[in-house]
């Protein structure tokens, strides 16, 4: 690996660059990566230099949308939302319960561990 240098002033600074592809991480990605930065920063920083914290979060995302689908079918399940038509506000409350019992479990398996 041949390192180049670039002058400023009296001294000279190696080009270093981070390749990072660019990846469109969501909600579940975005928390972990301030989680990561806020409570686990040698893991972070760690992730950040070997430029594989975009794919970390990436696969985070991924695994936090597929167990956030299964649990809302499991949850669905075993409690049948009520009719949408006849009462939507029910209807509504009932699967922002639902989605609120999938996340907790989502954010502490996943994000915050």
């Amino acid at each position: 690996m041949e390192l180049t240098y670039h002058r400023k002033g009296d001294y000279l600074f190696p080009n270093l660059t981070v390749e990072e592809e660019e990846v469109t991480i969501g909600k579940y990605g975005m928390l972990r990566r301030t989680f990561l930065k806020e409570y686990k920063n040698s893991l972070y920083q760690s992730l950040f230099l070997t430029g594989k914290l975009n794919s970390h979060l990436e696969q985070i995302e991924k695994a936090a949308q597929e167990r956030m689908d299964s649990q809302m079918e499991k949850l669905l399940e075993k409690n049948p939302a009520p009719d949408k038509e006849a009462d939507p506000m029910a209807w509504t409350a009932h699967m922002n319960a639902l989605m609120a019992t999938a996340e907790e479990s989502i954010l502490t398996e996943l994000v915050y561990s």
